[in-house]
């Protein structure tokens, strides 16, 4: 089966094809708010002007007709409400027009399948970090996963590009700061675990500021050290609670190199395998979305048509509940 995956549920856009579980193609356009941010109408416009252009690349890239497509998956929530339409509606129309199979993808879902596939790990634990989300999640006997924790207010993703707005950052994200953040110091943060849940608002706060007194260098190394550290302790918890010997992290921030190494060295102390897989797939990706796309169509089949809308708030633990509705 051949799976056109669309994303597109904040910043990026994203179109990737998939033949079963082998990825043909994964074209990626991401807008940048610079420091005014990412504004949720410019993001819907921006993937509306460049739509056709990643649509028209996925397919030559993959080396194949639209008329070759089997599946139309889309990315159908959690997400930042325009721009997320835009690739709901776009999906819906594909389908329409070209008379195609649609399903609609949880994005944790996703992320979480796609690290699974090239870690080749079953059923490890999970470690989702990326802009809007942090939780700790696990698979149950029924195939659905379940949170055993997770931050109690903004993601990680935010907290880093909240403080890199608020010091005027050119390019206000995470990668920016953790390369400003290199050969920082440390300066006393607030560190906060609440048992296998995080809280980062206070975090951001203290922070904010730090950076008036202190070097923004200095502040950016202590932020990232102590987000961190207070990330694999509720995961090194998690895996205790848990018993298992495999942790797979995945979603944007799991790119950070530093993250991942406070992680295997972590794992390696406990007896624990670590993975993560490639940077492309971690980022927001229309071939996770094609893959997860076929994993689901397997088990449940394709989504009504009517079903198809955007869901803002579709965590992962709802996947049960709403695929028995739709």
């Amino acid at each position: 089966m051949i799976t056109l995956g669309i994303e597109s549920t904040a910043h990026t856009l994203s179109m990737g094809i998939a033949k079963d579980d082998k990825i043909l193609s994964n074209i990626i356009d991401t807008y940048s708010g610079g420091n005014e941010g990412l504004i949720p109408r410019k993001m819907a416009d921006h993937h509306t002007n460049v739509f056709a252009d990643v649509l028209t690349k996925a397919l030559n890239a993959a080396k194949i007709s639209i008329d070759q497509i089997d599946l139309i998956a889309f990315s159908q929530g959690p997400g930042i409400g325009a721009p997320l339409s835009i690739g709901v509606s776009a999906a819906k129309y594909l389908a329409l027009k070209y008379d195609k199979k649609i399903i609609g993808v949880n994005h944790g879902y996703a992320h979480v399948k796609i690290s699974e596939f090239f870690c080749k790990v079953k059923k490890p634990l999970i470690l989702y970090i990326s802009g809007g989300n942090s939780q700790i999640l696990i698979e149950n006997r029924d195939g659905f996963y379940q949170v055993l924790g997770e931050t109690l207010d903004i993601g990680i993703g935010n907290l880093f590009d909240s403080f890199a707005r608020a010091i005027k950052m050119e390019h206000a994200h995470g990668s920016a700061l953790s390369a400003l953040a290199e050969g920082g110091k440390y300066v006393e943060l607030p560190y906060t675990v609440k048992g296998m849940n995080l809280v980062f608002s206070g975090l951001l706060t203290a922070a904010e500021k730090a950076a008036q007194k202190h070097s923004h260098k200095d502040v950016a190394y202590s932020l990232m050290e102590t987000s961190f550290a207070m990330t694999c302790e509720v995961t090194e918890r998690a895996l205790f609670l848990t018993k298992k010997k495999h942790l797979v992290v995945c979603g944007g921030v799991a790119q950070n190199r530093h993250l991942q190494s406070m992680l295997k060295t972590m794992c390696h102390e406990d007896g624990i395998r670590f993975g993560v897989g490639p940077d492309e797939y971690n980022r927001d990706n229309g071939a996770m979305i094609a893959y997860a796309g076929w994993l689901q169509y397997k088990k449940y089949g394709q989504t009504k048509l009517e079903n198809c809308v955007p869901i803002t708030n579709y965590r992962i633990d709802r996947m049960k509940e709403l695929l028995g509705k739709f």
